[in-house]
This record gives structure tokens, C-alpha cells and sequence, in this order.
């Protein structure tokens, strides 16, 4: 009952991680990145659809993002899409592809993705401490119903208590890496 628990609460705290290292890749650090696209959905043949399963898109400069439509019908349907994405970004078209510059960076710009990045990141240490105490109450629970002896819980609390380190650690160096990478940039 212990192992279970200890899993159940292992494979939150990574997909808590897994979600933030998605989210801070869509932080835009001067330099074009397919990331920057994700989460933009184009409506297209009745549904909406994510961008990279209607266009090809590649980087050919490190500041430049191009998409090419599969299906010229719906080309308006990807620029309107990425005009009301809040990317921050303008897209340029000459009715075969769409182009997006990356300017570089404002110092400005720069100290506001960071503010952003630590919020994002507070967020995450919050999920993974809430889960840490889901895990917790599990035990206690387990306990009660006699599914497991104190010395377990006591043992599976600590065995949680090294998991909750160890992801916030693994965030904090997430942190650390892409700081470093937007103010260098």
C-alpha cells in the first residue's frame, strides 16, 4: 500500500514537472522556437486543429519562424489564428508562407519573462507541495484503516518528503538554465 501510494504521488510530481518545462519552453527568449507555436489552434474543415498538424513549420535563421500550409484554403484560417494567439508576435504573409520575425529582446522585455518565469515556477513548487500533501493524507488514511503500520507511514512520509525535494530541485535548475538563457540572449 505504501509502494502505491509512493508511485501514485512520484508520477503527479513528474507530470507537474513535465507540464512546467512545457510551459517555460513557450517563454520566448529572443530566438525562434516551434514551442512558441504550441497551444495556437487554427480552425479549419469544421474543428479547430494545432497548427504543426496543418503546416510545415521550420526555422530556417535563429530568428526566424516560417509555416507553410498544407492546404492553400486555409492559409487566412493560420494567419488570423496566430494574429489572435497573444505571442506577442507579428506574423509577416506573401500568400504562399507565413513568415514571424523574432526581434531581439528589450533588457525591459527581458526582467518581465523572468518575473513571468518565477511565477510560473512558484506555481509549480505550490502543485507539488499539494500533492505531497495528498500523499501524506493517503498514508495517515492507510493507517487508520490499518492497510499499513506506523513505522510505513512514517517511512513512506520521508520517502515523499525526498520525492518533493528532489522535483522542486528539478524545477529550480529548470529555472536556473532558462534565466540564464533569456538574459543572455
Amino acid at each position: 500500500m505504501r509502494n502505491k501510494i509512493y508511485n501514485e504521488t512520484e508520477q503527479k510530481m513528474k507530470g507537474i514537472v513535465d507540464f512546467f518545462s512545457k510551459e517555460i519552453a513557450k517563454l520566448r527568449a529572443g530566438r525562434a522556437s516551434i514551442s512558441l507555436l504550441e497551444g495556437i489552434l487554427v480552425e479549419c474543415y469544421g474543428s479547430k486543429m494545432p497548427i504543426n498538424q496543418v503546416a510545415t513549420i521550420t526555422i530556417p535563421q535563429p530568428q526566424m519562424i516560417v509555416i507553410q500550409p498544407w492546404d492553400k484554403n486555409i492559409y487566412g484560417n493560420i494567419l488570423k489564428a496566430i494574429q489572435s494567439s497573444n505571442i506577442g508576435l507579428t506574423p509577416i504573409s506573401d500568400g504562399n508562407v507565413i513568415r514571424i520575425p523574432i526581434p531581439p529582446l528589450s533588457e525591459e522585455r527581458r526582467k518581465e519573462l523572468v518575473k513571468i518565469l518565477h511565477e510560473i515556477s512558484e506555481e509549480a513548487k505550490i502543485e507539488i507541495r499539494e500533492t505531497r500533501r495528498k500523499g501524506n493524507e493517503q498514508l495517515k488514511k492507510a493507517k487508520e484503516d490499518k492497510q499499513i503500520s506506523e513505522d510505513d507511514m512514517h517511512k513512506g512520509m520521508e520517502e515523499i518528503q525526498k520525492l518533493t525535494d528532489k522535483y522542486i530541485k528539478e524545477i529550480e535548475n529548470k529555472v536556473k538554465d532558462k534565466e540564464k538563457e533569456i538574459m543572455e540572449e
